[in-house]
């Protein structure tokens, strides 16, 4: 008779690529298929499937999720221009021409719209990490960032009725064709902005001039991925100009250009700064944060943390950039917002200009802020939202549904949360530098990942937090915050698999929230009772001195230490579960 734990509820598990696959598999055998009868509905989201499945298999696991309501999702690639082109040669039967937008781009964005999912993050407390900051007072690292353009020019309001947005354009032929159309719901926030790509231009030769003339190595932050017809068309023009005009001057002076996507690029900066630098964030919104945060860092250090940091991400509606329309203008002429038939807005761009048309649901911003002020009143945290309210009509509906659920919870006797409305610049400065012990810091999607990648560098490592999706019909979603590690994986192949350099810790850590939801939903107590020794586990290998390479030297106790791979790691915390169990 087997001594496996009985569940009677499926548990989605959502595969991933590369580094993050190879732990992922071994985690499953060992703390799941080993302790657990368990039925799993399992999902291939790896790059080659969804491209294989034409963007199939993300409606698959949005399905799955919401039948079964509980699922873990690993790390999956986002590929860019060169690994797609790998694998379209790899797979020659595939037409380019015909593919989804989903069986290349990111799934995460989909899935969590597909669910009607937010996104919370959080640290996961190891007791004896003490990250090592870096001293930051009068560090000489400078951020540089376009004036104009972008959100900051944008046109945006409140939809006055219910009907369509339409995105018309009007060419040298002189008749208008439809570029877009979305459907919106009377206060739904809709916003346009346009870039002057020479506007663009003319930054980046300033930018890689400052640069040499200041002996600077550059590192550019840009968001190409999701917002490839926006981003990625500011991110190619600026790296031809570098490629044909500063390259070999970049090269003789022994000064380094580096792109990494904005979110990985603020976290590297800030929890790891080189010690003299010019980062460019063309992006005017995210530039000026990322400026004054430096800045207030350089003026004042960076404090103890010692703060249990929680981030709340606006998600669900698919709104701000992750949801919008992006792309180049194919010529010169005049762009037309159309909504429910009357003409609100029309502006010139010129040919290779990037558009962003974006719309959030108001509804949906509901669910979140009622959200944000349950999860906060359960663990009696503080709210520090972060809103651009002074000239954005946009970000002003956040503020009247944040006073309309707090005035619904008062009359239902409901606990009320602490909390604070205040610029994102400063959101982000207070989350940094002046953190309260419990708090959470609610954002917008793109503000998320980058305050999240921020944040979880600065707590150690991206493997030191948990990232949970919740919807309002109650599907739960667990995921690692972190990517797949691709430097890692070539690594791991290189040397077939005998270098397998990787912390698995917020994967056990989110399988172990999963196993624990879906025993407190079937009222299996011993299925939460080994969820609880899983974390339990976890937490104690690492609190032990038991740490893989990411953690070195940021313990309490570094001499103690000892540094283990990937195997090593899992082997501590089975070995720690299994005493746990005696």
């Amino acid at each position: 008779m087997s001594n496996k734990i009985q569940v009677e509820s499926p548990l989605v598990i959502l595969h991933g690529d590369e580094m993050a696959q190879v732990a992922f598999e071994q985690i499953l055998d060992r703390f799941v298929a080993a302790h657990l009868n368990i039925n799993l509905v399992e999902i291939d989201l790896s790059a080659e499937h969804r491209l294989l499945t034409n963007g199939r298999a993300v409606f698959d696991a949005i399905e799955a999720l919401m039948e079964h309501g509980v699922g873990v999702k690993n790390a999956g690639m986002t590929v860019n221009r060169d690994q797609l082109d790998e694998l379209l040669e790899r797979h020659p039967e595939i037409e380019r021409s015909k593919l989804d937008p989903l069986a290349t781009k990111s799934p995460n964005g989909a899935i969590r719209k597909g669910i009607g999912g937010n996104i919370t993050r959080e640290d996961i407390y190891f007791r004896n990490l003490r990250v090592r900051k870096p001293h930051w007072i009068d560090r000489d690292i400078e951020v540089d960032t376009m004036e104009n353009g972008g959100i900051k020019d944008s046109y945006n309001e409140l939809s006055s009725a219910t009907g369509v947005v339409k995105l018309l354009f009007v060419g040298k032929s002189g008749d208008p064709y439809e570029l877009h159309r979305r459907e919106v719901k009377k206060g739904d926030p809709w916003l346009l902005a346009t870039n002057n790509i020479a506007d663009v231009k003319e930054w980046a030769h300033r930018f890689f001039q400052r640069a040499i003339n200041e002996k600077r190595d550059v590192y550019l932050g840009l968001k190409d991925t999701v917002i490839a017809g926006y981003d990625g068309v500011m991110r190619a023009a600026i790296e031809t100009i570098y490629k044909n005009e500063y390259r070999d001057q970049f090269e003789k002076l022994g000064l380094q250009y580096n792109y990494e996507l904005v979110d990985a690029q603020a976290a590297r900066i800030v929890a790891n700064p080189p010690e003299r630098a010019l980062w460019g964030v063309p992006d005017n919104t995210t530039g000026r944060k990322l400026y004054k945060l430096l800045n207030q860092l350089k003026r004042h250090g960076m404090p103890d943390r010692r703060s249990h940091v929680s981030i709340s991400r606006m998600s669900a509606g698919g709104g701000d950039q992750y949801g919008s329309f992006n792309m180049p203008a194919q010529e010169d002429g005049i762009l037309k917002v159309v909504v429910d038939g009357v003409e609100k807005h029309a502006r010139w761009v010129k040919q290779g200009d990037p558009i962003l048309l974006m719309s959030n649901d108001a509804e949906a911003i509901k669910d979140w802020v009622s959200q944000v002020f349950r999860d906060a009143s359960r663990k009696y945290k503080e709210v520090y939202f972060g809103l651009k309210r002074e000239y954005m009509e946009y970000d002003d509906v956040f503020s009247d549904v944040i006073n309309e659920v707090r005035e619904e919870l008062a009359k239902d006797h409901t606990r009320v949360p602490s909390f604070m409305i205040m610029r994102p610049s400063r959101q982000l400065i207070k989350m940094i530098t002046d953190p309260p012990r419990s708090a959470l810091y609610p954002s917008q999607n793109l503000d998320g990942d980058i305050f999240s990648d921020i944040s979880a560098a600065l707590g150690g490592s991206l493997a030191t937090a948990s990232s949970i999706i919740e919807s309002k019909n109650g599907t739960m979603l667990f995921e690692a915050p972190h990517g797949t590690a691709h430097d890692l994986y070539l690594k791991y192949l290189e040397t077939e698999g005998k270098e397998a350099h990787f912390n698995p810790s917020a994967l056990i850590y989110a399988l172990a929230n999963a196993l624990e939801t879906i025993g407190e939903r079937e009222s299996n107590e011993a299925l939460v009772r080994y969820a609880t020794r899983l974390k339990l586990a976890l937490e104690d290998t690492v609190g032990d001195g038991v740490v893989t390479a990411d953690l070195k030297g940021k313990t309490t106790e570094p001499e103690s230490e000892k540094v283990v791979d990937m195997h090593g790691f899992l082997d501590a915390v089975a070995q720690r579960l299994g005493a746990s169990a005696a």
